[in-house]
C-alpha cells in the first residue's frame, strides 16, 4: 500500500492574512505547482491603487532592452503562459520602441536558461511562463512524501 502523501502551503499576505492550504493524497509534481500558483495569487498581485502607482515608472530610461523585456513580462505576464510574439506587440504598444522577434526570442530563451521562466512547445508554437520564487524552490528540491506509521 502506497503511502499517502500530504502537502500543507502557508501564507501571509501584505495585511497579515494567514492562507493555508492543505492537500492529501496522490500529489503530482504538476498538482503541486497548481497550488503553489494559486496561492501565489492571494499573496502577490497588487491591488490596483499599487498597480497605478507603479505603472508610471516601470521603465525608468537607463533599462537595457533585456531589462525593458523582463519588465514587460513580469507587468503583463506575471502568471499567464505567452508568446514571444506576444512580448514583441505589449513592448511595441508600451515602449513605442521597435524591437525585432528574434532579439525577444533571444532574451526569452536566455531567461530560460537562467530559470527565470518555463518553456514549453516546439517550433512556432512556444509558450513561456514566469518562474516563481515558490517554483524555483521546488524545482531544486522535490517534495519529500511524509509517511505516518499508524501502530
Amino acid at each position: 500500500m502506497m503511502p499517502t502523501r500530504k502537502m500543507r502551503v502557508e501564507l501571509f499576505d501584505n495585511n497579515g492574512v494567514k492562507y493555508t492550504l492543505a492537500v492529501e493524497g496522490s500529489i503530482t509534481r504538476d498538482k503541486a505547482l497548481q497550488l503553489l500558483d494559486m496561492m501565489e495569487l492571494i499573496g502577490v498581485m497588487p491591488n490596483e491603487t499599487q498597480a497605478s502607482n507603479n505603472s508610471n515608472n516601470v521603465f525608468p530610461t537607463e533599462l537595457s532592452l533585456f531589462e525593458k523585456v523582463q519588465k514587460i513580462i513580469q507587468k503583463n505576464f506575471p502568471i499567464v503562459w505567452f508568446s514571444s510574439k506576444e512580448v514583441l506587440l505589449i513592448y511595441e504598444q508600451e515602449l513605442k520602441e521597435p524591437v525585432k522577434l528574434s532579439t525577444v526570442s533571444t532574451y526569452l530563451a536566455r531567461m530560460t536558461t537562467q530559470g527565470l521562466l518555463i518553456r514549453t512547445g516546439t517550433g512556432n508554437n512556444v509558450k513561456y511562463k514566469t518562474v516563481s520564487n515558490i517554483q524555483q524552490q521546488s524545482i531544486q528540491q522535490p517534495i519529500k512524501p511524509q509517511i505516518k506509521n499508524s501502530y
